[in-house]
């Protein structure tokens, strides 16, 4: 203990300054809550299945719960249940194990439903489309609107990706 105390009394308070934050997706976050009220008028539930990724999407989904992107105070939620959500958000490729789950929760889903592949292991089957446990892309068993790649995609681009699903999906519904 007072060797960690006569080391913080060497060191001496930083004096760098801090980075300098870039706030440009705030003025995108609000165009994306304004367009979510337009849509539904109220908050976008979606419910996130993981179909047999790395996590590395994962991560960047939990990112946008964070203080710093603050998707719940965008009018964006995520759900626990299908039965609750208006959009599915699909990581990972479609492993066999995961299948008929994905294919659950697809149907359990109330309409009109929304379906986004995310990351490149969704979208094309990734590096693990060769192998004998995966069925291959998200669009082998589901009817995907909106695919985001990337291997992970940035929190950004999910927020983008989410957006343009609302707006293809409002351009195909009927007035």
């Amino acid at each position: 203990m007072w060797q960690l105390l006569k080391q913080i009394a060497k060191t001496g308070t930083p004096t760098q300054r801090l980075p300098e934050g870039d706030d440009a997706w705030r003025t995108e976050g609000q165009r994306i809550q304004q367009e979510v009220l337009d849509v539904l008028g109220r908050a976008l539930c979606i419910r996130a299945i993981d179909g047999g990724s790395c996590n590395g999407c994962e991560l960047e989904i939990h990112a946008l719960n964070n203080p710093y992107y603050n998707i719940e105070g965008l009018g964006i939620k995520f759900v626990a249940s299908p039965r609750h959500a208006d959009m599915l958000l699909v990581t990972g490729p479609l492993t066999l194990n995961m299948k008929e789950a994905v294919w659950r929760a697809y149907e359990a889903t109330p309409h009109p439903k929304l379906v986004v592949a995310l990351g490149e292991c969704a979208c094309t089957g990734g590096i693990f489309k060769e192998s004998y446990a995966v069925c291959g892309p998200l669009s082998n068993l589901l009817p995907v609107d909106i695919t985001i790649p990337g291997c992970p995609p940035p929190p950004i681009d999910i927020l983008r990706g989410i957006l343009t699903a609302l707006r293809v999906k409002h351009a195909n519904l009927p007035p």
